[in-house]
């Protein structure tokens, strides 16, 4: 079998950080972990051929040479996935697909024309594919009533990725979450008892990156790395001495659960191993919605207490925030905003509540018949996407508290001042001392465009930029590369918040940032008044 597996392209997005790749001459951010693992999957005697299509892109010689095209995708790469679907079906080959977003919604792909829809884990549905291949069936859904054990996933095929082109690299040690938000996919997907691997298993993976001459930044992609914490403190006890013998060639960053303040021993783990960053879903200071959205785990410490205990452990904090959940009060995105500035938190993820198919918020919404078609994150998969469902407040005064909040956080005098405060605020990790997060033409690369950027051409900055820079190298001189780096990111945030007022005007039909009072008649949606009513 002959098969080209292909990762679809994604549009710009929060995380897509176009500008800051252009002036690093980087393609992607990081690498599709999830396709080869697939590939890994796949019988050793198939010939493979592999595109990241937003690092490269296949050849008509590769669709001419192939049998089997396998396409894996997340929400956000919607459009791509079901135009190569379609080009594959036009050019009489056969499609198999997989991926979150095709798990969580089978039918885009099914009327596309995919052949075999590979849905949720492949350790379990990716030998049923195959069996049934062998058999000779043309079609086929694939599913798993059960959670796989991921002691039994293969290493991914590192091998197949243009290492070169990406920020960074990514690993997997976990699946599944412990809690209950209810807007959350992940428990949906995964499950809500976390599965680890074995220490060992990922620090062989971590060995295949070293021995292909990755050096830099790890991405461990788990939606809660800190959900077993046992497991994962014996990951972390045998990763620690495997970095101190390798040098330290990896620095990591994670995404957990805000409860991981309140382990002091956890977080001194993951500094001795070299952690430099985590990504916390926080979503709002609100308790009141907090509760409705049953993310208990924020309410057992002051937030901002918190998130300072993360910075003493030398941990650059990222953080998830959302507007537009059921009671919330107006002023929610100033609220966030004031929180932000607080705890100085650089990139700020502010997205308008989605409800994803098969949450519990999905659920209870559809009981309530408040589910709305035809809008919301289905349509691009990004944050800036009017909620899908019928809201407890006017769509268009959420939609104008979501723009300004994200201009206010985005304008680029306070971002670079929020840049210098987190840098400054946090305990540097003396382990990271000689661990860098690009190569050094990279680096230099970067270095030099943003000079250029922000110490010359944003005359509105580069005042501010140069004093900064100045102030990081003599109070923070370790992190100078991380200051300079989220500086750079900036370019893409200032970009991103123009694309999401544009994305919003689209949908609402007119800007909301330009009203100062929302009414039935101001919201941009003809059934408003009725919804408005089903509502109340």
């Amino acid at each position: 079998m002959k098969a080209l597996l292909l990762y679809p392209k994604f549009p710009q997005t929060f995380w897509s950080y176009d500008a800051f790749l252009k002036l690093a001459g980087l393609k992607a951010k990081i690498p599709p972990l999830g396709i080869i693992t697939v590939a890994a999957l796949l019988p050793q005697a198939w010939e493979i051929r592999f595109y990241d299509r937003n690092v490269s892109e296949e050849t008509e010689q590769d669709w001419a040479w192939c049998d089997l095209v396998i396409i894996s995708a997340m929400w956000a790469q919607k459009d791509d996935f079901v135009a190569q679907i379609r080009k594959a079906v036009a050019l009489g080959k056969k499609v198999a697909v997989g991926g979150p977003y095709p798990t969580s919604v089978p039918d885009p792909a099914k009327e596309a024309g995919a052949d075999y829809l590979i849905l949720d884990e492949g350790e379990i549905t990716i030998p049923q594919f195959l069996a049934a291949l062998e058999a000779g069936a043309e079609k086929g859904v694939f599913r798993a009533l059960e959670k796989p054990d991921v002691t039994t996933s293969p290493l991914p095929r590192f091998d197949l990725l243009k290492r070169d082109a990406y920020l960074m690299m990514a690993i997997q040690f976990s699946r599944g979450c412990p809690f209950q938000c209810e807007f959350c996919d992940i428990t949906a997907l995964y499950g809500r008892k976390p599965r680890t691997k074995e220490p060992q298993q990922t620090i062989a993976e971590l060995q295949r990156l070293y021995d292909l001459g990755w050096r830099g930044s790890v991405f461990i992609v788990d939606d809660n790395f800190i959900g077993n914490q046992r497991n994962v403190k014996r990951l972390l006890r045998e990763l620690i001495p495997w970095m101190e013998q390798h040098h330290y060639p990896f620095s990591f960053w994670t995404e957990a659960s805000l409860n991981l303040a309140e382990d002091a021993e956890l977080l001194s783990l993951m500094r001795q191993a070299g952690f430099y960053g985590v990504f916390l879903g926080i979503e709002t200071p609100d308790e009141e919605s907090l509760k409705v959205t049953r993310k208990f785990q924020n309410m057992r410490n002051p937030l901002v207490q918190a998130c300072q205990t993360i910075n003493d452990a030398g941990l650059f904090i990222y953080a998830g925030f959302i507007i537009g959940f059921d009671g919330e009060t107006a002023g929610a995105g100033q609220r966030i905003t004031q929180f932000v500035e607080e705890t100085t938190i650089p990139q700020p993820m502010l997205g308008i509540l989605q409800a994803p198919p098969n949450t519990e918020l999905w659920q209870r919404l559809k009981r309530e018949d408040r589910l709305r078609e035809g809008t919301g994150g289905e349509e691009t998969g990004d944050q800036n996407c009017l909620m899908n469902f019928v809201p407890t407040r006017p769509i268009a005064e959420i939609a104008k508290e979501y723009l300004e909040a994200l201009w206010t956080m985005y304008d680029p005098p306070t971002y670079l001042k929020r840049c210098l405060e987190h840098c400054l605020r946090i305990n540097p990790n003396p382990v990271l001392r000689h661990t860098a997060l690009l190569s050094l033409d990279r680096r230099l690369r970067l270095m030099v465009n943003l000079f250029w950027l922000q110490g010359w051409q944003r005359r509105e900055i580069r005042g501010q930029f140069w004093r900064q820079l100045w102030q990081v190298f003599w109070q923070q001189p370790q992190l100078v590369t991380t200051y300079l780096g989220a500086c750079a990111a900036g370019e893409h945030f200032w970009e991103y918040r123009e694309l999401a007022r544009e994305r919003i005007t689209a949908q609402l039909g007119f800007d909301p940032m330009t009203i100062d009072r929302t009414t039935p008649e101001t919201t941009g949606y003809a059934e408003n008044a009725v919804l408005e009513k089903a509502v109340v």
